[in-house]
């Protein structure tokens, strides 16, 4: 009586890299929306500048979250005397706005759209990737 090995092995890795595909695709839209949603509104144009993108590699896939507009930065970490960790600028400036009317101030308090997103959503997307490869893996 002999023992038959089968290597599925090349199967289940390809079922756990789509179920990881589909778990980045759909996290990624999930960050996406909350950062919207967390981010303070004048124009709506840093809100609605938040994109994410999905990277795939051979050992390793990421999501990519983020914005392209420099405001979105301000609104993340902060500036002046109010920026995280102390590391802005001191004692106020003066400037101009888009309108052309003149302001003071002593920066902008960091609003932090992106981590909040990540710290509200931590634990439903760890759940939600289990359940995405327990799913894909027929349990």
């Amino acid at each position: 009586m002999g023992i038959e090995f089968t290597d599925n092995s090349a199967q289940v890795k390809a079922v756990l890299s789509d179920g990881v595909r589909a778990f980045l695709y759909e996290s990624g839209g999930e960050l996406q929306s909350q950062t919207m949603r967390n981010s303070r509104v004048d124009t709506g144009q840093t809100r609605g500048s938040y994109q994410y993108k999905v990277s795939e590699g051979a050992t390793e896939s990421a999501v990519h979250i983020g914005s392209n507009f420099q405001n979105a930065i301000w609104e993340e970490y902060g500036t002046g005397e109010y920026a995280l960790h102390g590391t802005g600028r001191k004692g106020g400036w003066f400037y101009k706005d888009a309108r052309g009317r003149g302001h003071f101030t002593k920066g902008k308090r960091p609003n932090r759209p992106l981590y909040n997103a990540f710290n509200s959503l931590r634990e439903k997307l760890k759940r939600r990737l289990g359940e995405i490869v327990k799913s894909r893996l027929g349990g």
